[in-house]
């Protein structure tokens, strides 16, 4: 069976867009493959290491053309995206729901919010913060934890695959055995 994660060294924010974009790219094979499919991702590290910048990299690389805004405030900021299949003019249309718990006191201030129901459409949703929603989110299929380096923009990002639909989701970054 291939290996389940793998981390990168990113030395500068050009090599974390990259590897937000590589990410982006397979998981649209992903979606291309698996048309009604859900994805769980969550992003977690300290503060400052850098989890917004990926999310909005990776938001970017799916095909979203404007604006990826902070969902500090918000807790949830939508994005809907067209991905094209092989056949002639066909998409499918998935949602990203960018989550931000940071600001979340209380794991029932999630469930009071009513955003359990983006977990079950077509998509996926990236979470920020996760642990401060203490075990009330559904498991996620990648976890990418980042930890800042000594310099600004340096990264170690870890993309760790905990489902099957997290390694085929992950399939063209894991290395194979």
């Amino acid at each position: 069976m291939a290996q389940n994660s793998f981390t990168q060294h990113c030395r500068q924010e050009a090599d974390t867009t990259a590897l937000a974009q590589q990410l982006a790219l397979s998981i649209r094979q992903f979606f291309q493959a698996n048309q009604s499919s859900h994805l769980n991702i969550s992003l977690e590290g300290d503060l400052g290491a850098g989890k917004t910048t990926f999310a909005r990299h990776l938001i970017q690389g799916l095909g979203h053309e404007g604006r990826v805004k902070s969902p500090t405030y918000t807790l949830c900021e939508p994005y809907p995206i067209q991905i094209k299949t092989d056949g002639p003019n066909t998409f499918i249309n998935i949602t990203v729901h960018h989550f931000d718990l940071y600001r979340m006191r209380d794991p029932l201030e999630w469930q009071e919010a009513g955003f359990v129901e983006h977990f079950d459409e077509t998509g996926l949703c990236l979470v920020e913060w996760p642990e401060k929603a203490e075990g009330t989110l559904p498991t996620f299929d990648i976890e990418i934890h980042l930890v800042a380096g000594e310099a600004e923009c340096e990264r170690v990002i870890t993309l760790k695959a905990s489902s099957d639909q997290g390694v085929a989701a992950l399939k063209e970054l894991l290395p194979q055995s």
